[in-house]
């Protein structure tokens, strides 16, 4: 255990440790700690000694790069395999030096053994004769504890509880953010006068998903280690967990660590202040802080971009990015995380009488929070190939969203490799729960299905032209509306829409996801979807509201293919109000119910520039004043191995009625 807490230094002090900023070579590359290997040992002429001398070597040339890694794949069964991390905010410079001399010490701290590691303040090394890229080993994860601060916190429940939300924060940046290059950094305040400084980073070749595990494994190591401190250090193999309430991130030598200020003896303050011209010191005071100053004045102004509302914030404000297809991604706004075993109290750890349904990603929950907050948590399948990027999109999105007709986002969990994402709790939970059932579709009277109806349309309108992101959702359909306790609808589950820049009018994929029945044809066929393709959707679940029926029931007629196919016959022979629920018969206005009818086979038009856009369905559906066009036949498309059920997207055969046979390149 070492005290790092700095003392109080009069103005000598201050004047000369300010000078010293400026030159971070003279105590970055301060060693931490080393490990040596007693697995096996070679010999001084051995051939693994000459490839480690090589190995070495190469990784000092190579300094000029954060991380670097000598990965031989060869047959030589004496082949030597290196890697240095630099630490994320230190120069080129720095990195060098720090190389350098890790690469020296190393063999001199490690005589002769096959396998060894070394920590610096400003970095790590390591080498072995076995391969080890790309492989995460938790057994390495935490071969080190080190105390830098020995001092408890004056409350040490409430700095425990900050540290933790804190280091999770950043972890997560680390973990899935792909412009930090698996480095963060933040800062939370504990009490009104102390603030937690942390930093986190993994070595470049791990998985976000095994980045991710290794530094929830380090932090849950702190109360072993470091309970109620005010500081500690966690150094893995893999990945290096610090915080302090000494300020311990810097960008070039802007910013001062805990351990340089403890290495600063008196001595050499005195000697450097005694030994330096006056005039040439001002000098280079000048130049260099006015460069050290801008970089400290832009890292400070990120500093106070919070992204995680009162929960610490991460200096990168990269948080998360949506998939756009080849367009600039997109940065989230404020959203904050939370703890797994709060969710698993919440849910009676997922039990069974706390499952609402199932996606197509995964299980939803019903939970409650300790301070009574109702909450939906939506526990993304850990088999599921596209889970992270489902979640990636949904956090993004969403936390850019604000419409009373959109469900809202609380709280996001990546932890101990579950994905979960926390929404209001709607009591009613979805549309389809009551319109396909034969009892509950009785509480949709017309007036609620009214709400319903306008409510979607609103919010598929602000998504497509009134919120700031032009978004499509892709997958709109009556389990992906939500009820709240007055049945007012709130569309959910962006996990595979996607945003379009301002110019933007429509985009192909080769990546076809969505739910059979609700696709519009050109979306299904050639992997082109639009705003329009959205309203195709609106189109296929007004017609299922009006009638009670799914698009591919097998309650239909004979010869019906879909519900789309049979509103178009009876249309076309003028009895269109046969679809009409039973329910509604006697109790609705005939010639709205008509005018809905039309509208929705406006929006299910074969041609996507036939059909019209949300703002002109919101007009149509609102005034009955507006004269409505004649409706084209529609795309008749629905999925035979599906019939009859919800099922999102997979490998398998759709048919249209002139015969063409599509098939979808990846599952859901």
């Amino acid at each position: 255990m070492r005290n790092f807490q700095s003392k109080p230094l009069d103005f000598l002090l201050h004047l000369t440790f300010f000078l010293l900023l400026l030159f971070p070579t003279l105590s970055h590359a301060a060693y931490l700690h080393s490990i040596c290997s007693n697995r096996a040992n070679y010999t001084a002429n051995s051939t693994f000694g000459a490839n480690l001398n090589q190995v070495l070597s190469v990784l000092s040339s190579n300094a000029r790069f954060s991380t670097y890694f000598y990965d031989d794949k060869g047959d030589d069964p004496a082949i030597a395999y290196g890697l240095f991390v630099c630490r994320g905010d230190i120069t080129t410079d720095l990195c060098s030096t720090c190389v350098n001399q890790a690469s020296k010490e190393i063999k001199q701290k490690c005589h002769m053994t096959t396998e060894a590691f070394i920590w610096y303040d400003c970095g790590m090394l390591r080498y072995s004769d076995r391969r080890f890229r790309s492989v995460y080993n938790p057994a390495y994860n935490s071969i080190e504890l080190l105390t830098s601060n020995v001092v408890n916190a004056s409350d040490p429940q409430q700095f425990n509880a900050t540290l933790n939300r804190l280091m999770k924060n950043i972890s997560f940046v680390a973990a899935f953010d792909p412009l930090v290059q698996k480095f963060a950094i933040g800062k939370a305040n504990s009490t009104i006068n102390q603030t937690i400084y942390g930093l986190v980073q993994c070595t470049q070749d791990l998985t976000n998903e095994n980045c991710n595990a290794c530094l929830q494994d380090a932090i849950s190591i702190i109360p072993k280690c470091c309970d109620g401190k005010i500081g500690g250090r966690i150094l893995g193999a893999n990945c290096i967990l610090m915080f302090d309430v000494n300020r311990l991130y810097y960008e070039s030598s802007a910013a001062p660590t805990a351990e340089k200020r403890r290495k600063r003896s008196m001595t050499l303050i005195i000697a450097i202040v005694a030994t330096v011209s006056g005039l040439a010191l001002f000098g280079s005071c000048i130049y260099f802080y006015s460069r050290a100053g801008k970089k400290l004045h832009k890292v400070e102004e990120k500093s106070q971009q919070s992204l995680l509302h009162g929960l610490g914030s991460p200096v990168n404000p990269k948080f998360l990015h949506a998939s756009m297809e080849g367009h600039d991604e997109v940065h989230t706004q404020e959203l904050p995380m939370i703890d797994l075993p709060t969710i698993q109290a919440a849910t009676n750890d997922f039990s069974e009488g706390k499952k609402l349904g199932q996606g197509g990603f995964g299980p939803v929950y019903k939970g409650l929070l300790p301070d009574g907050t109702e909450i939906a948590v939506k526990r993304l399948s850990r088999s599921s190939g596209q889970g992270l990027e489902e979640l990636k999109n949904e956090v993004t999105l969403i936390a850019k969203l604000q419409h009373r007709n959109l469900v809202r986002l609380l709280y996001c969990c990546i932890e101990r490799g579950e994905k979960l994402l926390v929404y209001e709790y709607m009591p009613n939970t979805s549309l389809d729960v009551f319109l396909f059932d034969p009892i509950k579709r009785i509480e949709l009277n017309w007036e609620r299905r009214h709400t319903v109806v306008g409510g979607i349309a609103r919010g598929l309108l602000y998504l497509h032209e009134d919120s700031r992101l032009k978004i499509i959702h892709r997958d709109m359909k009556a389990s992906n509306v939500l009820l709240d306790n007055e049945m007012n609808p709130k569309i959910s589950d962006f996990g595979m829409a996607r945003i379009f820049s301002g110019n933007q009018s429509e985009v192909n994929t080769n990546r076809v996801v969505g739910t059979y029945g609700y696709m519009a044809p050109e979306y299904a066929m050639g992997g082109l979807f639009s705003v329009k393709s959205d309203v195709y959707s609106f189109g296929v679940l007004l017609l299922e509201i009006v009638s009670g029926k799914r698009n591919s029931s097998l309650n239909l007629p004979e010869h019906a293919q879909s519900l789309l196919t049979y509103t178009w016959r009876l249309w076309c022979d003028g009895r269109a109000m046969e679809i009409v629920d039973p329910f509604l018969v006697e109790k609705c206005p005939k010639n709205e119910v008509f005018r809905w009818i039309h509208i929705g086979l406006l929006c299910i038009q074969e041609d996507a520039a036939d059909r019209p856009t949300m703002s002109t369905v919101v007009v149509m559906l609102g005034s009955e004043s507006v004269n409505l066009p004649q409706p084209t036949q529609p795309g008749f498309f629905v999925a035979r191995a599906m019939a009859g059920s919800d099922k999102s997207s997979a490998s398998a055969i759709i048919s249209s009625t002139n015969q063409i046979t599509i098939s979808t390149t990846e599952a859901r």
